[in-house]
């Protein structure tokens, strides 16, 4: 009787136990779009060494290819370019991070309260594993298909860098787009409206694919590291729920991230969509391919999300006070 009774204690304390509730969508829109701008600052030197490795094709035999590894990519491009060229596409990142970013991590707590109403149930003290990836597939599919420009503007201002476009023994061309405002314009004058949403099936896929794993992940590892008492809920704990949600999002996201980076930097028509992409780089440069500048794009991840996250903590702790 002792024990039904206590059954039924710990079966009343459980049900009453809720998850928290999340922040209103502004002020998680703002605190979201404010920590993805942070991050985009301090991490965009690798993501532009990662994008031009990854445009990089396979070297003709006995030819050494342009750039070596991530640290040699950012010395030449420094180093030819000037540092300031590390930054190339600042501004259209700062605009896919404020809408992007905003949209994709604001939304997802509150989308997946509604989803782990759905899936968990009401009351349920945590959501499931499941319902994280979900809600995160739905943010990130959502929030890529309004922001899509920018990233396509970003893309190309990376892919445009004077020394890589130019032929051997002549002088590198003028780049293509002066500034990003320009670079709106003429995409969508060249080639449409439509133009600025280049890209956006392999752009949707893997940005649903990557928002998921990384928010479901960083989710799913804090609260396995609180509940195993081995951290409290700190820096440390940001740092590496952080980072195994970046590498994660590296390994699942890279093959998809390759195709996406050479269909938005085809300015001549080398590929007629993204099925067509990944059946000429399988064929040209094989399967390896696919996890070009793997160790750039993990550095950029797990830097980038240990970065958003530790602001994002901080922000929302000021916010909600």
């Amino acid at each position: 009787e002792e024990l039904g009774t206590e059954r039924s204690e710990m079966a009343g304390d459980s049900s009453t136990k809720k998850a928290p509730q999340p922040l209103p969508l502004w002020k998680s829109f703002g605190a979201s779009a404010f920590s993805a701008c942070t991050a985009e600052l301090l991490t965009l030197p690798f993501d532009t060494g990662k994008v031009r490795l990854q445009l990089q094709g396979t070297p003709t035999p006995g030819v050494a290819p342009k750039y070596k590894g991530l640290v040699g990519t950012v010395g030449t491009i420094a180093k030819e370019e000037g540092a300031a060229a590390l930054w190339k596409g600042w501004q259209p990142g700062l605009h896919r991070q404020c809408l992007f970013g905003g949209l994709r991590i604001g939304l997802y707590d509150p989308v997946k309260s509604q989803v782990s109403r759905l899936m968990d149930g009401e009351g349920a003290a945590e959501s499931s594993f499941g319902a994280k990836v979900v809600s995160g597939l739905i943010t990130g599919g959502v929030a890529i298909s309004i922001a899509n420009p920018t990233d396509l503007v970003k893309v190309r201002l990376q892919a445009q860098g004077r020394q890589a476009l130019a032929e051997a023994g002549k002088a590198p061309p003028k780049p293509k787009y002066p500034s990003a405002m320009a670079a709106y314009r003429m995409i969508a004058k060249e080639e449409g409206i439509a133009g600025l949403w280049t890209g956006v099936v392999p752009n949707i896929t893997r940005n649903s694919v990557i928002n998921a794993t990384e928010l479901a992940t960083y989710d799913q590892v804090k609260q396995m590291l609180l509940a195993s008492k081995i951290v409290d809920d700190n820096v440390f704990c940001h740092i590496l729920s952080g980072l195994g949600a970046g590498l994660c999002a590296c390994i699942v996201g890279s093959p998809v991230d390759v195709v996406k980076s050479r269909v938005m930097g085809d300015s001549v028509g080398m590929y007629s969509g993204t099925v067509d992409c990944f059946v000429k780089t399988m064929k040209n440069d094989g399967i390896m391919a696919f996890y070009k500048g793997f160790i750039p794009n993990f550095t950029r991840l797990g830097s980038w999300n240990v970065a958003m996250f530790l602001t994002l903590e901080q922000v929302k702790k000021l916010i909600s006070e």
